[in-house]
């Protein structure tokens, strides 16, 4: 137990909550892109691609299944991550940090663009939720970076050739 990390411990919550959110987001851009694209958590996305970049329908379709696609992406990099970190407990060491990295850097990208459509268009609520997902990434992304794995002290082994007698030259 000591080799846990509070990195990893914060990857393990971090990915309790986006797993099922963000699977469950992308799940209804599989199901129906267009009234997935207008649900509380992507409509900032939806008004931005559609008011302000004026895409057609098509091309918002297509925007719709980019993002899930995105979202699916940072769910499995965040699974794979515990599934790393659970067999690391099993076998007493840390495991699957990069995997969190990519979720990480992945996630953050996405919801920093969120974040920036929310606030062109005005929506608050949106505004808040992608704000507060990237805080909590860019914490967490903090956190791995100051949070030094723990080393192991080696133990130094004499050799057995330390234990002879030295040969020197001029002895033969």
């Amino acid at each position: 137990m000591s080799n846990w990390r509070i990195s990893s411990i914060s990857g393990v919550l971090l990915a309790g909550y986006f797993v099922p959110t963000w699977a469950a987001i992308a799940w209804q851009f599989i199901m129906s892109p267009v009234r997935g694209l207008f649900e509380r958590p992507s409509v900032s996305l939806a008004l931005y691609v559609t008011d302000y970049l004026q895409l057609p329908t098509m091309t918002a379709v297509r925007f719709a299944w980019l993002l899930a696609i995105g979202r699916l992406t940072v769910v499995a990099f965040f699974a794979l991550f515990v599934v790393l970190f659970a067999r690391g407990v099993i076998r007493r060491r840390s495991g699957g940090g990069e995997a969190l990295a990519i979720a990480l850097a992945v996630g953050s990208v996405i919801s920093f663009a969120s974040m920036l459509m929310a606030s062109q268009v005005g929506e608050i609520e949106a505004l808040r939720l992608h704000a507060s997902e990237l805080l909590v990434m860019i914490a967490t992304g903090i956190v791995m970076l100051f949070d030094t794995p723990t080393q192991t002290q080696a133990v130094a082994v004499p050799s057995e050739s330390a234990l002879e007698e030295p040969k020197l030259s001029y002895n033969g």
